[in-house]
């Protein structure tokens, strides 16, 4: 008769078997494997979820009033940019807008221009006085 062969160190051998109530095993409507602890192991319960309710609020851990100043804070720079952002996008609107302008304003100008010189023209030719009116 042969002996066996102790394994080498480093190949795993099974020491401990752990078997659970067949209650938990078949709770689930099908047997499970019994799960293998080693001796040494510690089981730690399964971890217990956490849930908050929709209002609730994290523990705070910053002193009192620092929200406050860091809201303002905040505000105070939002402020900086936006006014700075509406005062370039007022500027780019303005400046499309007289460009889209000029021609329209050029032809009025021009109507009144040449209107006016028209009547000038007609009452020197009808020699009368222009001052008059």
């Amino acid at each position: 008769m042969t002996t066996p062969k102790t394994p080498p160190r480093f190949v795993p051998t099974l020491t401990d078997v752990v078997q659970l109530p067949d209650a938990v095993r078949f709770a689930a409507g099908k047997p499970e494997p019994a799960p293998v602890v080693p001796p040494s192991a510690t089981v730690a319960p399964p971890p217990v979820p956490v849930t908050l309710e929709p209002d609730a609020r994290p523990v705070r851990s910053l002193p009192d009033g620092i929200e406050e100043y860091v809201v303002h804070r905040v505000m105070q720079r939002v402020d900086l940019v936006l006014d700075q952002r509406l005062r370039e996008a007022i500027a780019l609107v303005v400046q499309e807008q007289t460009r889209s302008m000029v021609p329209r304003l050029r032809e009025e100008v021009e109507s009144v221009v040449r209107h006016a010189v028209y009547e000038a023209v007609a009452d020197e030719l009808a020699g009368g006085d222009g001052a008059a009116r």
